[in-house]
C-alpha cells in the first residue's frame, strides 16, 4: 500500500556524497526549509557498488532522488516541485505570478546550463582551491550566473533572489559554494548574497552532515 502522500514521515531522500553532489544538495534544501520530516540516505559516490545501490532505488541509476511508498520521484528540480506541492505553506515559489514565473524559468537555466562551470569547478565542500578552474568558459558561466543574481536581487530587495528562500535559490546554491571553493571575484551584492545562502541551517546541516560522511 502506498504511503500517505501527506505523511511527511514517509519520505526518503536518496542521495550521492555529501561534499561531491551539487544535485543532491538541492531537494535536500528544499525539504529542510519546508520543515519536512524526512529521512536521507547517502549512497556513497564512485564506488564498485554505486551502480548497483542507486539501480535499486531508482530505475534512472541516478540520484537525487525521492522516494514516497510506490512513488519514486527523479530529478532534482522535479523533486523540489513535488516538495512545493507537499508543503505549500513554505511558499518554495513566489506568490506573484510573473515573479514565480522568473523564478522557474532561472531555476531551469540552472538545471540545464553552465556546462563550463560544472565541469572546471565541480562541488566540493572539504577543499579550498583558489584559482583553480577559472578558464574562460567556466568564469563567463560565473559571469552569467552573478548578472541573474543582481537583477533578481535589485527586483526583490534580498536577501534571497525573490525575498524569501524559494527553489530558485536552492538550485543556484552549489554555485554559492563553488564561487567559495574556487575563490571567484564577487562584488558585494553577490558575496551578501552567497554569505546568506552558506548561512542557511538548511546548508549548515548539509555541510555538518558531509564533514562526518568524511571523518
Amino acid at each position: 500500500m502506498a504511503s500517505n502522500p501527506t505523511d511527511p514521515k514517509a519520505l526518503i531522500l536518496h542521495v550521492g556524497t555529501k561534499h561531491l553532489s551539487s544535485w543532491s544538495m538541492r531537494p535536500f534544501l528544499a525539504l529542510v526549509y519546508a520543515g519536512a520530516e524526512f529521512t536521507c540516505r547517502t549512497i556513497p559516490l564512485d564506488r564498485p557498488t554505486t551502480k548497483e545501490a542507486i539501480l535499486a532505488v531508482n530505475p534512472t541509476g541516478k540520484v537525487p532522488v525521492l522516494v514516497q511508498g510506490d512513488l519514486v520521484v527523479s530529478d532534482s528540480l522535479a523533486i523540489c516541485e513535488y516538495v512545493a506541492e507537499l508543503f505549500p505553506h513554505a511558499r518554495l515559489w513566489p506568490e506573484k505570478r510573473e515573479a514565480r514565473a522568473r523564478a522557474r524559468s532561472i531555476s531551469a537555466e540552472m538545471h540545464a546550463g553552465f556546462a563550463a562551470l560544472r565541469r572546471d569547478m565541480p562541488m566540493n565542500l572539504v577543499e579550498n582551491r583558489p584559482g583553480v578552474g577559472h578558464t574562460p568558459e567556466a568564469l563567463a558561466d560565473a559571469a552569467r550566473v552573478m548578472t541573474i543574481w543582481r537583477e533578481a536581487l535589485a527586483r526583490s530587495g534580498g536577501p534571497f533572489l525573490f525575498g524569501t528562500f524559494t527553489i530558485a535559490d536552492a538550485m543556484f546554491a552549489p554555485v554559492a559554494t563553488r564561487f567559495q571553493t574556487y575563490g571567484v571575484e564577487l562584488d558585494a551584492t553577490c558575496r551578501t548574497y552567497v554569505d546568506t545562502v552558506l548561512a542557511t541551517s538548511g546548508f549548515e546541516r548539509w555541510k555538518r552532515e558531509a564533514l562526518a560522511e568524511r571523518g
